[in-house]
């Protein structure tokens, strides 16, 4: 895609910024004397782990940083000096000159007003013109961003709304007052990948029209791949390498850039599956039906319809899907957390659709499952020994000597110090926190590693350092894995085979070098045209992507 020819035309420059914050007595410098420039129409990435200080830059050049000592000895925004602007004079410029698009819509979204109303607050605050024309602002800048049926969806709320339309809702008004620069911060990480494809082609064609500046905040090196003219690499405070954008990503000169680099999927040499033996799991004829709602207003909703599925010895079987598309319905009927309404599941030679108690539990042993949130799926109240024991426990297995001795193992297995099995959930960073998910879900030998999503919330690197665990541990184990994901990049390189699921229905299955050189289904063309380049010389994908219509 051209830059559009007005980038000489300087709309940000931070020269030496430095953000201290308080803590626990004492302070923390955060961002540390880092220097970054945005001109009009120019994507500038701002690229990095969690906890680098990528936000934090955002929130300092907002002027959202109440508690902390905010310094830098250049930070204009066209010709205005923030550094020397009041509190009052920087909110005014919010808006006006600089909008921010935040990573989740539906908390930035105010749920008691209509969008109409939001918006409508927003032109308001800022310009003087009646609500009338406050409104039709609103609906002509819905229509903008492809929001349909504007007219009548303005007096919509938020919840109302699908995630991507929530994203582009955030856009509308971040454009409202048609600011000189825009900060999109991590927009498009808890979005699925068609989704995604959409809301930065949308992000690109207003920069295209609207000639603004782009500040674009991210982890996901497939987004920087596609959009990005210059990129800054950022590391514990310090932007460590920053250029054009070609340079950077095909000649990184720093490690930290080069191990990010190093982190984008390749390919696993997947284990032998035996198709002739029986398989170790399957499904047949699934179904799950959800009800809510009473008389009238009762409703149904089909999460997993008549799906057929089935799992070999030592395989990696991929299920790929958006949200909503039953991967996760399908994933706990798998575990034994939620049965089909009809059809049947056998583990091994046991029918566990509704089997006895018995056949349940050798289920609930050789299953077991890998939940998507490391935050949120260990207690907090346990200890790391504890919530890896808890399965020994719980199932009488072992002494507490025995159960010691295998938490101590697990440990180490899935790389942990066990002088760590003292520590609570909070003590660990994110991928340390999925380790210990992992390592309680082996506590019980199982055959069958279903896992939900396991790397969705965790940072590239980490992602990668997880992958290969998994991988890793297929092999010195032998256990099959059903690894369920939105992210086909990813799956590409680790499955052996892959199922793709759309609106409950298994709509392809087979092996995965197939599927992807010659998918046969619209919805699985449609999803492997959304995935972010994996290398600057496939930039430009965004332009070619159709969207998949079930009609």
């Amino acid at each position: 895609m051209e830059i559009p020819t007005a980038i000489d035309d300087l709309v940000l420059d931070v020269q030496d910024l430095t953000v201290t914050l308080p803590s626990a007595g004492h302070s923390a410098r955060v961002v540390d004397g880092i220097d970054i420039t945005v001109r009009r129409g120019e994507v500038v990435a701002l690229l990095g782990e969690s906890g680098s200080g990528k936000s934090m830059t955002a929130r300092a050049i907002m002027g959202l940083i109440d508690e902390g000592d905010v310094r830098a000895s250049v930070m204009k925004l066209n010709e205005t000096d923030l550094t020397a602007v009041t509190a009052e004079q920087h909110r005014r410029l919010r808006g006006a000159k600089v909008s921010m698009v935040l990573q989740d819509a539906l908390s930035a979204l105010n749920p008691v007003l209509s969008i109409g109303d939001q918006i409508v607050d927003l032109l308001r605050a800022h310009r003087t013109m009646s609500r009338r024309d406050a409104l039709e602002r609103a609906v002509e800048l819905l229509t903008l961003v492809g929001i349909p049926a504007p007219a009548q969806r303005v007096h919509d709320y938020s919840h109302q709304f699908s995630g991507g339309q929530r994203q582009r809702i955030l856009m509308a008004m971040a454009i409202a007052l048609d600011p000189d620069l825009i900060i999109a911060d991590e927009p498009t990480t808890a979005l699925d990948v068609t989704v995604q494809a959409q809301i930065l082609e949308l992000l690109l064609s207003l920069r295209d029209r609207l000639g603004m500046g782009i500040l674009l905040i991210t982890h996901d090196l497939g987004v920087v791949m596609e959009v990005a003219d210059r990129v800054a690499v950022m590391h514990s405070g310090r932007i460590v390498e920053s250029g054009d954008a070609d340079e950077v990503l095909t000649s990184p000169q720093h490690p930290y850039t080069r191990q990010l680099l190093n982190s984008m999927p390749k390919d696993v040499a997947a284990a032998a599956a035996d198709d002739s033996a029986l398989p170790i799991l399957e499904g047949s004829d699934l179904n799950r039906t959800f009800r809510s709602g009473h008389g009238r207003r009762a409703h149904r909703t089909t999460a997993v319809d008549d799906v057929d599925l089935k799992l070999h010895s030592g395989e990696i079987l991929a299920i790929v899907g958006e949200s909503g598309s039953g991967k996760s319905t399908l994933a706990r009927m798998l575990v034994g957390l939620d049965s089909p309404d009809s059809g049947t599941l056998r583990y091994r030679e046991h029918d566990v659709t509704r089997g006895r108690l018995r056949d349940r539990k050798i289920l609930r042993r050789g299953v077991q499952m890998v939940f998507q949130d490391p935050y949120t799926s260990l207690n907090p109240r346990m200890t790391v020994q504890q919530i890896i024991a808890e399965p020994l426990a719980a199932t009488r297995t072992g002494t507490g000597a025995t159960r010691r001795a295998r938490v101590t193992e697990l440990l180490e297995l899935v790389g942990l110090d066990p002088d760590m099995g003292s520590r609570f959930p909070h003590q660990f960073s994110g991928g340390q926190r999925q380790r210990v998910g992992i390592a309680r879900a082996l506590a019980l030998d199982p055959d069958v590693l279903v896992c939900d999503e396991p790397v969705s919330a965790l940072d590239v690197s980490i992602r990668a350092q997880i992958i290969d665990l998994l991988c890793e541990l297929r092999e010195r184990l032998g256990m099959s894995i059903v690894f369920i994901a939105h992210d086909l990049s990813l799956v590409r390189h680790i499955a052996d085979r892959v199922a793709v699921m759309y609106l409950g229905n298994m709509v392809e299955i087979g092996d995965t070098d197939e599927i992807y050189r010659n998918p046969s289904h619209p919805y699985t063309r449609a999803l492997l045209s959304a995935i972010p380049p994996q290398s600057r010389s496939e930039r430009g994908m965004l332009a070619r992507r159709t969207e998949f219509s079930p009609g």
